[in-house]
């Protein structure tokens, strides 16, 4: 077969598959909670050059924490504590102790549900790091010096500690102006040196999202701030290939390296597209690592790079800390050869186009009821599995079509579909990814009524 000429879904059709092959399908990823070969004792650390924190390769993000099954489709998420308990033991028994946390997080409760987990571990057993989450949304209220200090105390009561380990200002970016108005004009940033010097801040950084302005700007700080790390996106993708409004991760990276300041990473799978690649793509990646997933594969090489201090995951199911935990358990750096391999895949899945959302709702709730995230997810996986049909006369057209429409709708209720967005822009100021949100269901909007309409001329 010549996969140079065969067409995507033709390929798919062949080999008898969906065009995805998720960690799960192809390596057997366990979805029950046995799994015995996960190592103990092998964890991969770094050192903060700083304080001389031995810190975990593999760092928890806990932006999407384990929910319990809601009753009603309206209902708010509830965190289920007994399970983030539980993954956050078996995490620190296998090694991890860096945890990464937001007073934005899981609705506001991310906090608390993180402090509860950590309470009964020794103190000297865990990192602990949250951000300054002062947004300017709606009103200016969350940027005020009040404000904030009483967010930046109130992490302290809930995650039930008496010093932050690692403390963020939370994703700048947007503009200078909007930098200096949440962190500079309201003194919080003097006001957080004072509080390292005093030890109730063990590390100062900041993660970024946006302008590289910005980014320049904070670093020409670095004399009278010493950031002790930066939190950036640094994935196999956005190496070379950011797109939009994201700024490539060879920049970000390679200026922080001037100023002998590590990295945070996060998005290491860039929202989750990095943990499912068509076949055809990872068939060579296969070939050299047989034994490794499509996420093993990004994890290794974000934390490759030897000024990376963690590399952060959402790990909300056991599965997925299990197998994170076997990729750093140690880590085995990605070599050029397989660098190159990587690039080639990059080529491959540059051609759809995705929407860059990796579903952190800092845009919802939506005052028109859309699930934002929710819509962008499916239409991601209908590219994903090969269910995005242009054009009437492909043989296939007629299934995908059904495939895409149906889809949507049992992923997503009527009433918080595309259709339903005014283009506010109450989602626009919110999002880190920068994503233009109601051009974005605009276009989803008009592609599924075009679907809707040609059901007459099949």
């Amino acid at each position: 077969m010549n996969r140079k000429h065969i067409n995507r879904r033709d390929f798919l059709k062949t080999i008898g598959v969906g065009s995805v092959i998720t960690t799960a399908a192809i390596y057997g990823c366990n979805t029950k909670e046995s799994n015995g070969d996960v190592p103990i004792g092998k964890m991969t650390y770094r050192t903060n050059r700083n304080s001389g924190d031995k810190v975990s390769i593999l760092g928890y993000g806990c932006m999407r924490l384990p929910t319990k099954p809601k009753i009603h489709e309206d209902d708010d998420d509830v965190i289920d504590q007994d399970m983030v308990n539980k993954l956050t033991d078996y995490a620190i028994t296998h090694g991890v102790n860096y945890f990464d946390t937001s007073p934005r997080y899981c609705q506001g409760k991310s906090e608390e549900a993180v402090g509860i987990a950590l309470k009964k571990h020794p103190r000297n057993k865990f990192l602990v790091a949250t951000k300054l989450s002062n947004f300017i949304d709606d009103d200016e209220a969350p940027a005020t010096r009040e404000a904030s200090m009483e967010m930046y105390h109130d992490s302290f009561k809930k995650l039930q500690v008496d010093h932050l380990d690692y403390y963020l200002l939370h994703a700048i970016g947007r503009s200078i102006e909007d930098y200096q108005k949440r962190f500079i004009n309201n003194g919080m940033l003097d006001f957080l040196i004072e509080e390292r010097k005093g030890g109730r801040i063990r590390n100062l950084g900041f993660s970024f999202h946006g302008n590289p302005q910005v980014f320049d700007y904070a670093l020409s700080m670095h004399n009278k701030v010493h950031w002790d790390f930066v939190q950036i996106q640094l994935n196999y993708f956005d190496w070379e290939h950011a797109s939009k409004d994201d700024v490539n991760a060879n920049y970000l990276y390679g200026q922080l390296k001037k100023y002998n300041i590590q990295s945070v990473i996060m998005e290491p799978l860039r929202g989750g597209r990095l943990a499912k690649i068509e076949f055809h793509l990872f068939e060579k990646l296969k070939q050299m690592r047989p034994d490794d997933s499509a996420a093993a594969w990004a994890f290794r090489y974000a934390g490759s790079y030897p000024d990376v201090l963690t590399v952060l995951s959402g790990m909300t199911y056991m599965e997925n800390l299990q197998e994170n935990i076997k990729t750093y358990s140690p880590l085995h750096p990605v070599t050029d050869k397989e660098k190159s391999a990587l690039n080639d895949i990059v080529d491959g899945i540059s051609k759809f186009p995705y929407i860059s959302c990796t579903g952190c709702k800092y845009c919802m709730p939506c005052p028109y009821g859309l699930d934002i995230p929710g819509i962008f997810a499916q239409y991601n996986k209908c590219l994903d599995e090969g269910n995005y049909p242009t054009n009437i006369q492909d043989k296939e057209y007629r299934k995908a079509r059904r495939a895409f429409l149906l889809g949507l709708d049992r992923a997503v209720p009527r009433q918080r579909q595309p259709q339903n967005c005014v283009n506010c822009g109450a989602c626009l100021p919110k999002c880190p990814q920068h994503i233009e949100i109601p051009t974005e269901m605009e276009k989803i909007d008009q592609f599924t009524n075009k679907l809707k309409l040609q059901s007459t001329e099949l």
